[in-house]
């Protein structure tokens, strides 16, 4: 490929729209060009990347045993209306009618779709398990769109799904994806992190999310440092702390006038955080079905973690009590409540780590005042005690090996253990060995093709432009010819180079733009090309090429055969 007869525009300033290193990147470099609000172009180099992305991945399934097709984008209500999720996914499904006002979607996943297939296609456990996956566009009507391709509302997507006679066979499938996915993200020559995750709106039994460590990342990821424990924090277990010491304080009240927060309280008291309990006020469902006010409590330290609230019983659908509700109920303003001298009988959650406190503070339910010195069993009932915290960098690891860290990621994988949900709702069975109609285990498996170019880009910058892992980038080699005078061997030599270089397999670009030196080096460093190499006319007269690793900070002249050798190499 030579430079010279291939698109490529790149921008020397940073632009104004771009938020995060990727997005004002791949503008720089000319990869995308954004066409409307989450909506980009891929140019010729973009798409090159794209494609190479793509490559491994389609690889990578196909070894696994994977089947890839091809399923429509677009897809009837009727069939979102059997799995109930054309109401349930929300407005983040762009919903489109015919010139015969029949109603369809364009699909941000493709369960429906995939099922549909497999019911019309397969009838009997013989044919079983199967996984076909497709690398399609895919569309999210995002509410906010933002930092170009990492969240935009139509997305390039790996999705695969396979259909199972039973659950050991599942299980099987999808230890065959993790380690799939493994292989694809480290043949991209990324560090990534596969984390137990929640299931969310997919459902299912088991998942894990794949994410790419970077200091943008928007999820925050939980790992042990002595072992191979990790998970989103959304998920990570917080241990439960030792035996609850003995009382040892009276109960008092503390005139906290203008106190409304736990660190100002302590810092008013000169106490700990940690001796301090945030009160959290909710409204949940009873047994029977009726509005109940609940008090989560969790140390002042600490944060509520919404997901483990919303798993326990009756909390599912819970939202924040109003200001109305909580004087009701708790004869308070909002910044001094507690579980103590409520007005009504109320439903009160605690932490792990606050059920285990002596002599700690809450609100009093009084506006103005705490009370210091509380204690289970003397002072309150024992409490319904559950795990709803985030857990905090040096927590103990859930699985016994080390204290956990915490990191960023980008998440750009996906696999799930979906069960029956799907087949069961669509009625999609399959002959078992004794003839009996059954339903199909099933398993989900995303990859975000595209979002993984944005996340190689946040893992991989620095100052100059875009760093490519070699399985990424749009070249692995860049030759630049620097021939002012128009040199016939120059020019016969870079070609030569360039030449040789691709017959080996090693996938080379020729810059034989006649662009100065500084202009040249400035757009290969930009665009994030590995190995560049330079040929010049006193290079030729000395036998050598100036070759330059991307990341390296010097250049060093190599001759033909040490050059050849570290390409290949």
């Amino acid at each position: 490929m030579r430079l010279s007869q291939f698109h490529l525009r790149t921008e020397k300033e940073t632009p104004a729209e771009a938020e995060i290193a990727s997005h004002k990147l791949m503008l720089k470099a000319g990869m995308i060009r954004k066409l409307a609000a989450g909506l980009y172009t891929w140019s010729p180099l973009g798409l090159r990347v794209l494609r190479k992305v793509e490559g491994v991945v389609r690889e990578e399934m196909n070894a696994a045993g994977a089947i890839e097709m091809a399923m429509p984008s677009v897809q009837p209500k009727e069939l979102w209306e059997e799995t109930g999720r054309w109401a349930k996914f929300g407005p983040q499904l762009l919903k489109i009618r015919d010139r015969k006002e029949q109603e369809y979607c364009f699909t941000p996943t493709a369960e429906e779709a995939v099922t549909d297939f497999f019911r019309q296609e397969v009838a009997s456990y013989k044919q079983l398990p199967v996984n076909f996956y497709q690398v399609t566009t895919k569309f999210r009507d995002e509410i906010r769109p933002r930092f170009g391709v990492m969240r935009a509302r139509e997305f390039i997507m790996k999705d695969a799904y396979s259909f199972h006679a039973d659950d050991d066979s599942l299980a099987a499938e999808y230890r065959n994806m993790y380690d799939t996915y493994a292989r694809i993200f480290t043949r991209l020559g990324l560090k990534f992190r596969a984390v137990a995750a929640d299931t969310g709106a997919i459902g299912g039994s088991a998942s894990h999310e794949f994410h790419v460590l970077a200091d943008s990342g928007e999820d925050a990821l939980a790992f042990s440092e002595s072992s191979e424990y990790a998970a989103n924090v959304e998920l990570a277990e917080a241990v439960a702390p030792g035996e609850r010491p003995a009382p040892s304080e009276a109960l008092r009240d503390v005139d906290t006038p203008t106190q409304k927060t736990c660190e100002d309280v302590a810092a008013l008291m000169g106490i700990p955080l940690q001796r301090t309990a945030k009160s959290v006020a909710l409204v949940g469902r009873d047994a029977e079905g009726h509005d109940q006010f609940v008090l989560a409590l969790v140390r002042g330290d600490h944060m509520v973690n919404e997901i483990k609230l919303a798993k326990l019983q009756g909390l599912a659908e819970y939202r924040l009590a109003t200001e109305a509700e909580i004087a009701e109920s708790l004869g308070s303003e909002p910044g001094f409540l507690g579980p103590l001298n409520a007005r009504k009988p109320i439903r009160v959650v605690a932490d792990r780590s606050v059920a285990a406190m002596a002599d700690f503070v809450v609100g009093a339910n009084k506006p103005g005042f705490h009370i210091a010195g509380v204690n289970w069993g003397r002072d309150l009932p024992e409490p319904e005690v559950a795990d709803i915290r985030n857990v905090l960098a040096g927590d103990p690891s859930p699985d016994g090996q080390g204290v956990l860290g915490l990191a960023r990621g980008i998440e750009v994988g996906h696999v799930f253990a979906l069960g029956r949900k799907y087949s069961e709702a669509m009625k999609c069975t399959v002959l078992d060995a004794a003839g009996k109609a059954v339903h199909p285990a099933m398993g989900c498996y995303g990859i975000g093709v595209s979002r993984i170019v944005a996340a190689a880009i946040e893992q991989n910058h620095d100052a100059n432009g875009i760093i490519w892992p070699d399985a990424m980038a749009p070249w692995r080699v860049a030759v630049c010819v620097i021939n002012p005078k128009d040199d016939p061997a120059v020019a016969a030599a870079a070609e030569s180079l360039h030449a040789e270089l691709n017959a080996s397999g090693i996938d080379t670009v020729l810059d034989d733009r006649g662009l100065r030196p500084g202009a040249m080096f400035a757009d290969i460093e930009l665009i994030g090309i590995p190995h560049r190499v330079v040929v010049s006319g006193r290079g030729l007269e000395a036998g050598t090429f100036e070759y330059r690793a991307r990341t390296a900070e010097a250049a060093e002249n190599l001759d033909r055969d040490a050059l050849l050798a570290k390409l290949r190499g």
